[in-house]
C-alpha cells in the first residue's frame, strides 16, 4: 500500500510564476512526496504524489492556466490496472 496513491502532474502557464514559492506552498500545505516543480516565470511543470490531487489542482489553478492534467491512481497501476 502506498502512502501517496495520485501522481499528479500538469502544467501552469502565467505570470511571473515563482519554481521556490510554488514548491514551498505545496509541501508547507499538501501533504505528499516526490515533489518537482520546475520552469520559468510563464511556465512550470508540476509534479507530485499526494491524496488530494483536488487541492493541488486548485491551488495551480489560483496561479494561473492549468492543462496536460493527468492524475494517476499508482495502487492501480501496481496492481496491473489501469490508473
Amino acid at each position: 500500500m502506498l502512502e501517496y496513491k495520485y501522481d499528479t502532474q500538469l502544467l501552469i502557464e502565467g505570470e511571473n510564476l515563482s519554481e521556490d514559492e510554488i514548491h514551498d506552498y505545496i509541501t508547507q500545505n499538501i501533504p505528499g512526496d516526490c515533489l518537482l516543480a520546475v520552469g520559468d516565470e510563464t511556465l512550470i511543470k508540476l509534479h507530485y504524489h499526494t491524496n488530494a490531487p483536488w487541492r493541488v489542482l486548485e491551488y495551480c489553478a489560483s496561479l494561473g492556466e492549468i492543462f496536460d492534467i493527468v492524475v494517476e491512481d499508482m495502487d492501480r497501476q501496481s496492481r496491473g490496472l489501469q490508473g
